[in-house]
């Protein structure tokens, strides 16, 4: 399971079971996870890993403004996982 900044992924404990995430950031066994509705761009849930199953999609865009450091906002991240979501269902 390969989990980078910008990969959705799908928690499989706690409170948000089966609700996608966007990866924000990375700090040892731990990630922070982004949905831009439960969970804003400005609070990530801090998860660990062994609590993710991996969907192997990664948003490059998201993911690529976040290493530029570069402000990312709530509604571009529900749009990507609205967007990359439907492609899963689709397939």
């Amino acid at each position: 399971m390969d989990i980078c900044i910008g990969s959705v992924v799908i928690s499989k404990a706690g409170r948000d079971k089966g609700r996608s995430f966007i990866v924000v950031a990375q700090e040892g066994e731990f990630v922070y996870l982004c949905d831009g509705d439960l969970r804003k761009s400005d609070c990530p849930k801090k998860k660990k890993r062994k609590h993710l199953a991996s969907t192997n999609i990664v948003c490059d865009y998201i993911g690529d403004k976040i290493k530029d450091k570069k402000k990312v906002t709530n509604t571009e991240i529900r749009r990507a996982l609205s967007e990359l979501c439907m492609d899963v269902k689709e397939n």
